[in-house]
């Protein structure tokens, strides 16, 4: 456990050297179907550790998976639930909820797949499957070049995983393949780090009923495309030593 960067949980309200830390200056505008993290001084502070340039990848690892619990967590509110009753060690009965479906995981490689341990940490034997997107050199767009999916996903409810949300393309292309297996947008819920107000927007177009989660929105994207003020390839920074 990483000790360098000690972030203490903080209510919603608090501030830090007298900045507000209510919602971020775009995630009152997003789509309905598009939803932020609470926009808390604890999010801002993980966020701003693995915005650094300098933070070593230790911590970048280490926050960065602080922050996946988080998005996970948040995820799977949004699933369906039934009642179910148990009963306790006291004898009584407690009338509580289980989930209705079984769900499985779906990374867009390589970035998506650091977030496949942080759901693996909340759902015990979850399913997990991959799809690898990469620009076409020729026509500068996304294309398909793998995928390997659960046989039943069409049954279950998927959380898509993608740390950053820029213009969207491979995320779109990503939705696409999962649509063509059968897998109705309702049951998707597509998660990410950091997120553009561009990919936001044409995502969601794309896509009615599909909700989109993301810890922060971030300004914008720059010429080249790159969310600013973002921080850099997450994949790189995650799994380059």
């Amino acid at each position: 456990m990483s000790t360098s960067h000690p972030v203490l949980a903080q209510p919603a309200s608090s501030h830090a050297g007298g900045r507000s830390h209510g919602p971020s200056s775009l995630s009152s505008d997003l789509p309905t179907r598009a939803m932020t993290l609470p926009q808390t001084a604890q999010l801002d502070a993980l966020l701003t550790i693995i915005r650094d340039k300098d933070t070593p990848r230790g911590d970048f690892i280490f926050y960065s998976d602080r922050i996946i619990r988080l998005l996970v967590e948040e995820g799977l509110n949004h699933l369906p639930v039934i009642e179910k009753t148990v009963m306790t060690p006291t004898g009584k009965e407690y009338k509580g909820v289980s989930f209705e479906g079984r769900i499985c995981g779906v990374s867009i490689m390589r970035a998506g797949e650091s977030m496949e341990a942080g759901l693996r940490e909340c759902c015990r034997a979850v399913r997990i499957g991959k799809i690898l997107i990469q620009r076409d050199e020729e026509t500068a767009m996304p294309k398909l070049f793998y995928a390997k999916l659960p046989e039943d996903i069409a049954s279950r409810y998927v959380l898509l995983l993608d740390p950053m949300l820029a213009t969207g393309g491979s995320a779109i292309q990503a939705t696409e393949v999962l649509l063509t297996k059968g897998v109705p947008e309702e049951r998707i819920i597509f998660l990410n780090l950091v997120a553009s107000p561009e990919g936001i927007e044409a995502y969601t177009k794309r896509f009615k009923k599909i909700r989109v989660i993301s810890a922060w929105v971030d300004e914008g994207l720059d010429e080249r495309k790159y969310i600013v003020p973002g921080l850099g390839d997450f994949g790189d920074r995650y799994f380059t030593v």
